[in-house]
């Protein structure tokens, strides 16, 4: 049997800012092959985001074990886990978070000079990458002037500027009229049989999950498979 690219074993998460303890995930255990698509449902609140953000290393379990190509993790400095996550994880929101001030080939050459490389050599792959998503006319566009379809289409780019090798994509078609959302939700989905990359998506759009290789549903603060 393959190693999974990822694991989760028996993740636990607890609010405590509260008057009382909520517990949110009550051991929640996952394993994502490599290229594979999985779409992660359930009703808001759930705790889908909270998931994702300890999948993607953004938040700290209370309990449990990450693994990574059967590595574990666990006892990492921060500064490992930040390495790990900008060369081996991309992410993309509902809401893009890009920096207004840029222009969009500046915000996706943005992970590169925070891995220390030049700005010089990262313009083309930057080029090429706009260029997937159909944003070629647009590089020296600021982000205020690009649509909403387009910000979010800069924001795949600047995710798979390093070439991850798993992509965390939280509601990144919620904030899109549905043309621009089925067309972010294509371009994920070819860009990743193009790259052999893993995705995990959470979503309320049953549809497009249901378009992805695996569905779980989170409830009640485990993950269950449909």
């Amino acid at each position: 049997m393959t190693t999974p690219l990822l694991e989760a074993l028996n993740i636990r998460h607890t609010y405590t800012g509260g008057t009382s303890p909520i517990d949110i995930l009550k051991g929640v255990n996952v394993q994502l092959e490599a290229g594979e698509m999985l779409a992660i449902v359930g009703a808001s609140g759930s705790g889908k985001t909270t998931l994702l953000q300890i999948l993607g290393t953004l938040s700290q379990p209370s309990s449990g074990e990450l693994r990574f190509k059967g590595d574990t993790l666990k006892g990492r400095s921060d500064q490992k886990i930040a390495t790990f996550r900008n060369r081996e994880l991309g992410f993309i929101f509902q809401f893009h978070h890009l920096l207004p001030e840029f222009s969009a080939l500046e915000n996706v050459i943005m992970p590169g000079l925070i891995n220390g490389q030049s700005h010089k050599e990262l313009l083309e792959p930057a080029r090429e990458i706009l260029e997937q998503v159909n944003l070629s006319h647009r590089l020296d566009h600021r982000v205020g002037q690009l649509s909403g379809g387009e910000q979010q289409r800069t924001a795949l780019a600047r995710a798979l500027i390093m070439e991850p090798t798993l992509l965390l994509a939280d509601e990144p078609t919620g904030n899109l009229d549905s043309r621009s959302g089925r067309l972010v939700f294509d371009l994920i989905g070819r860009l990743c049989r193009e790259r052999k990359m893993a995705v995990v998506m959470v979503t309320h759009n049953m549809e497009l999950a249901a378009e992805m290789d695996r569905r779980l549903t989170l409830i009640d603060g485990l993950l269950l498979d449909d």
